[in-house]
Parts: structure tokens; sequence; C-alpha cells
């Protein structure tokens, strides 16, 4: 008989689900997040487990890195891709679970890429590089709106990032209107 398990995984704790080929629950229990103890509950199902799937979260990698170590099939739920099936009348993270493991029984999970240990350090820091280059983005340009409203003219994002406390030190709108002399303004 061929099971397909999953893992709903959380910060603390994860809910784990085998299922079987007629998407019964074989086995179904909420564990701390414990790589030993999550192994050791899956071990009698080993043989027959096709996969496990785990749920992308922020903190994925120590389990999936363990259950590949231990010889398990693991894929990487894209939570992103994933629809909830209308049909169900309430979700919980035990349904979560089993719909995960219901998709990969299917076929149809949709699958995130497990990258390499020795690559993910780059990725990361490259993921932190570009969320900082939005929020600086997002911060230039917060700035250079709340200028247009108070004052009715524009600043350029060069000049923003040239302005130190002296052009800002005091009271906002009094210092604002000194700086309508000097060439850093557009009209």
């Amino acid at each position: 008989m061929k099971l397909y398990g999953a893992i709903d995984l959380h910060s603390t704790n994860s809910v784990t689900v085998v299922i079987n080929e007629q998407d019964q629950v074989v086995y179904q229990k909420r564990l701390p997040n414990d790589l030993s103890l999550i192994a050791r509950q899956l071990s009698s199902y080993r043989a027959a487990l096709q996969g496990i799937v785990v749920e992308s979260t922020y903190n994925w990698y120590w389990l999936v890195d363990g259950l590949m170590e231990k010889g398990y099939r693991v894929h990487l739920a894209n939570t992103a891709a994933i629809q909830q099936y209308s049909g169900l009348k309430y979700t919980d993270d035990q349904s979560d679970a089993r719909w995960l493991a219901h998709l990969l029984r299917l076929g149809v999970l949709p699958e995130g890429y497990i990258y390499p240990k020795q690559e993910r350090a780059v990725r990361d820091l490259l993921r932190k590089r570009n969320q900082l280059v939005h929020q600086r983005t997002a911060n230039l340009l917060s700035i250079q709106s709340l200028i247009s409203r108070t004052t009715g003219n524009s600043i350029g994002a060069q000049y923003i990032k040239a302005l130190n406390i002296e052009h800002v030190d005091g009271c906002f709108p009094t210092r604002i209107s000194s700086w309508r002399s000097k060439p850093i303004w557009r009209s």
C-alpha cells in the first residue's frame, strides 16, 4: 500500500499527516519541532511512504535537510501556488496537512525548489539585499511625496540622499522654506 505524508510546519510545532491511496488518514499528530521525534513517528510508515510534503515557511531548512539525510523523499510545497479546495467546510493545520498529502498523491503538488545547502546563504543574502533596495526606494518615494504635499515643490532622489542633519534639523515646515532657495529643488 502506498502512503503519502505531509507536514504543516510552524515555528514551534508541526502537524504531521500520513494518508493512504484512498485519502484516509493513517496517522495524524501535532508534534514539537524535533527532528528525531518526527523521524521516529514516521519510521513505521517509511517503507510505504512515496514522499513527504513540507509546507514552505521561513524555517524549513532544518526539517527538509534532516528528513532528506534520513533517506526520505521530500517535496517542498509552493504555498503561493496552492489553491485551497473550495469545498472544505473548515480549514486548520490538520486539514492543511491532509490537503498537501492529497495533492502529492494526485501528482499535482506545486513544488518549490530545494536549494543545495551550500547555495542557500548566497540566495538568502541576495533576497535580503533585494528587500532592502525595495525598502530604500519606498522610503525615498515617501519623502518625495511628503515634500511635494507640504511645499508644492518636488525634490530629486539624488538630493534626498545628499541631505544631512543640518538640512532636516528643527521644525520641518520652517526648514523646508529655506531649502527653496537652494538649487536642489525642481519646479
